[in-house]
C-alpha cells in the first residue's frame, strides 16, 4: 500500500506536522529523509529495511558510503544528504556553545561531542578550546589512533592552547569499543595535560569518553506492526562528574 493510501494521521510528514517530530518513529523520520521509496516499497518500508541492516539510527549515520550505497534504493546522493544534514545539527550545536558557557548547558557539549566523534571507528582525541566565559573557540583534533602520552604530547597540547589564546579546554575522545570506562592510561593522560596547561593558567574542566552504548531496549511493537524507536544510544563518560580527575 502506498503511503498515500494511508489514513493521514499516520503518514510520516502529516504526523510530523500535526504532532511534532518527537512523536515520530525512526523509520518514519527516516522515511521523511528519504522522501520517495522504490518499486514494490514505500518510504517506510524502505527505512525499516535500512534501519535493520544497520541495527539503529546511529550505525546508518555511521556507515561508509560503500556501506550505504549497498542498500538498494540508496546511492552517492542520499549519503551527501544524510552526511550534509548530520554536520548541519553538529554546526548548530557548536554555534550555540560559541553563544553560550559550556559549563551551563553539558547536555549541549555532550550531543556535539556525539556528533563529532561517535562514529569514528579508531580512537580520536580532541579539545574543546574555551574563553574565558567558557565559550566554544574550536574544536581541534589532537591525536587519532590508540591514544596514550606517547601520541598526545603535552608540550604540543599547550602550544595549541597558546595558539588558540584559551583560557579554558574540555578534551574528550571516543573508545570504538563501546566502553567508557575510563583506563588508567586515560586518567594518566589527563593528570599530565592538566599539570601541563596549568603553568599556561589554561584549566582543564572536563575529559569526556565517548563510546557506543550496546545495549539495546527492544522496542514494542504498536497495533500496526511499526515499531517505536529503540536506537543505540552514544553514551558519554565526564571524568569530572565522576570524580576520575
Amino acid at each position: 500500500m502506498s503511503i498515500r493510501d494511508w489514513p493521514a494521521d499516520d503518514r510520516p510528514r502529516e504526523k510530523l506536522l500535526e504532532r511534532g517530530a518527537q512523536a515520530l518513529t525512526d523509520a518514519e523520520l527516516m522515511a521523511i529523509f528519504l522522501r520517495i521509496g522504490v518499486a514494490g516499497k514505500s518510504a517506510v518500508e524502505l527505512a525499516r529495511e535500512l534501519l535493520q541492516r544497520f541495527g539503529s539510527v546511529a550505525e546508518v549515520i555511521a556507515a561508509s558510503r560503500d556501506e550505504f550505497c549497498a542498500v538498494h534504493g540508496m546511492g552517492e546522493a542520499k549519503f551527501v544528504q544524510l552526511q550534509a544534514t548530520v554536520e548541519l545539527a553538529r554546526r548548530a550545536l557548536a554555534s550555540t556553545m560559541a553563544e553560550r558557557p559550556a559549563l551551563s548547558s553539558p547536555e549541549i557539549v555532550r550531543d556535539y561531542l556525539r556528533l563529532s566523534i561517535g562514529n569514528e571507528r579508531v580512537e580520536v582525541f580532541v579539545a574543546l578550546w574555551l574563553d574565558a566565559q567558557f565559550r566554544l573557540i574550536e574544536m581541534q583534533v589532537l591525536a587519532r589512533g590508540t591514544l596514550s602520552q606517547t601520541s598526545v604530547y603535552p608540550r604540543e597540547v599547550v602550544k595549541a592552547a597558546l595558539a588558540k589564546s584559551a583560557a579554558a579546554v574540555i578534551f574528550a575522545h571516543n573508545h570504538p569499543s563501546g566502553s567508557t570506562t575510563p583506563s588508567q592510561a586515560d586518567r594518566s593522560l589527563t593528570r599530565a595535560l592538566k599539570d601541563a596547561l596549568a603553568l599556561v593558567d589554561v584549566q582543564v574542566l572536563d575529559h569526556c569518553i565517548v563510546g557506543r552504548n550496546e545495549h539495546r531496549v527492544a522496542a514494542p511493537a504498536v497495533a500496526d506492526g511499526r515499531h517505536a524507536p529503540s536506537p543505540a544510544l552514544t553514551a558519554v563518560h565526564s571524568m569530572a562528574e565522576m570524580g576520575d580527575f
